[in-house]
Order: structure tokens, then sequence, then C-alpha cells
């Protein structure tokens, strides 16, 4: 009986041990904003940010975890160098004064052992707003090169570019952009 408690405690031990949280950073070069927006009501303009820089902590035992992304938002891309340049400017991404955009998250949302959204708040221009970013894929694994656990995915979001005082170009520009976000994290050593 005395062997059978020792068994269950080094067990229930065991098993919060496994419950500890995991620090992952951004791996630059496979994280990044894209952004899509309907340009005049004819095509949908794209963009994208990055390489972001970020960390996150992950419990997938607990299903609870933390995000802090930082988005450069003077790193804009849209392959017309004219185009990036008057995204930048003060009406818009305003990137002088504002060079950097945060996504920070505390509230991950799984179905079963699948992470599906992460809630948090997204700063643009120095606005603040709800954001939930839904998860399209998201897995994890050991990396093949550097040995150490790995997770990545693919989320997205809509937001309204006029709540962060965007309003340049309405209604020829549409109001309405939709995030794809592209992450993969290292775990930290």
């Amino acid at each position: 009986m005395k062997r059978a408690l020792l068994a269950a405690a080094a067990a229930g031990a065991a098993l919060a041990a496994g419950a500890q949280p995991v620090s992952y950073r951004l791996d630059p070069t496979h994280s990044f904003v894209h952004f899509e927006v309907m340009h005049f009501g004819t095509a949908t303009l794209r963009g994208r940010f990055g390489p972001l820089d970020g960390i996150a902590e992950l419990d997938r035992t607990a299903q609870r975890g933390e995000v802090s992304l930082t988005i450069p938002t003077r790193i804009v891309s849209t392959g017309l160098p004219v185009l990036d340049s008057r995204l930048r400017q003060g009406d818009l991404f305003a990137s002088e004064a504002y060079p950097e955009a945060y996504f920070v998250a505390r509230n991950f949302v799984f179905e079963g052992d699948a992470l599906r959204e992460v809630r948090g708040e997204f700063t643009l221009r120095g606005i603040s707003r709800p954001l939930a970013l839904r998860a399209t894929s998201f897995s994890c694994a050991v990396h093949p090169i550097v040995k150490r656990d790995w997770c990545g995915g693919d989320f997205e979001a809509e937001l309204r570019r006029s709540d962060f005082g965007m309003s340049f170009g309405l209604p020829l520009v549409a109001d309405r952009v939709r995030l794809l976000v592209q992450v993969e994290a290292i775990r930290d050593q």
C-alpha cells in the first residue's frame, strides 16, 4: 500500500512537472503579418510587415499561454516602393511616430488538444483594441535542424482601420482589413 501511494505521488509530481509552461522566441525568418484590403472595389491590395519579434509561453497541458509580438510598421512591403512610402506616412501607419505595433495576449482558446484562438490586445498608432487571432493551423514538434521544441502556425483576423485612426481613402480603400499571421517559434535554451 505504501509503495502504491509513493508511486501515485511520484506520477502526480511527474505530471505536474510536465505541465510547466515552455518559453519560445519567434523565428524572424518565418514570422510575418500579411494584410489584405479591397482597393477601389476592384482588386485586393496585399502587403506584409516583418520580420516579427516576439516571445511566447505555452503550456499545452494546462491549455494556456502568453504571447507578445512586435510588428515593425516601418518595414512594410507591398512590392511597390512608392506605395510602401505612402503607407508609412502620418495619415496611415504613421511609422515615424509609431514605428512598431504590438499584439499581447493571455487568453488561449483550445478545442480538445488543438489551439483554436488567441485573444488579446492589438496596439497600432498608439490605439489599443481587442483582437482575436483564429488558428487555421498550429502544431508543435522537435525542430529537425536545431533539435529543440518548435511550434508554428497560421492565424487570421479582421479589423477596421478606422478604429485606429486610419480613415484616409475611405470608402475607395475599404475599412475592413484582413490579417494573416504566420509564426514559428523555437524553445529558448
